[in-house]
């Protein structure tokens, strides 16, 4: 959908509201615990045929491949809720993708932490 478009946001915004709630509360496979994965954004194409899903999944490689062929496996289940709860012309066919942005922030908080030497304040009764 257009960027700017408002109806291309409400759409999204929708879309990425419903599909948290069924991955949170719906979604029975245990390779995607709502405690490890979150949705960050939703892409919906504007013929509303395809919807880029990402991911991020809190724990190491293991746990993200699983919890993307626990998604894979639960699309079909996950696509169908989604029709029952939303009002749109077609239902978009799921992807799901990682989403590296939040780890990627954390090392560079990290980085960052690491350079931030505490420098000592100057006494003011050592003036000799």
């Amino acid at each position: 959908m257009r960027k700017n478009s408002n109806k291309a946001a409400k759409v999204n915004e929708d879309v990425f509201r419903t599909l948290s709630l069924i991955l949170h509360d719906e979604v029975k496979d245990p390779r995607v615990d709502p405690m490890k994965v979150s949705l960050t954004d939703v892409e919906v194409t504007a013929d509303l045929k395809l919807a880029k899903c990402y991911i991020s999944v809190f724990g190491d490689e293991a746990d993200k491949q699983n919890a993307l062929k626990g998604l894979k496996n639960s699309q079909g289940f996950i696509r169908h809720e989604l029709a029952r709860r939303l009002n749109l012309r077609n239902t978009p066919e799921l992807s799901f993708l990682l989403d590296n942005s939040i780890e990627y922030g954390a090392k560079m908080n990290k980085l960052i932490e690491e350079l931030n030497i505490p420098h000592e304040a100057p006494d003011s009764d050592n003036e000799g």
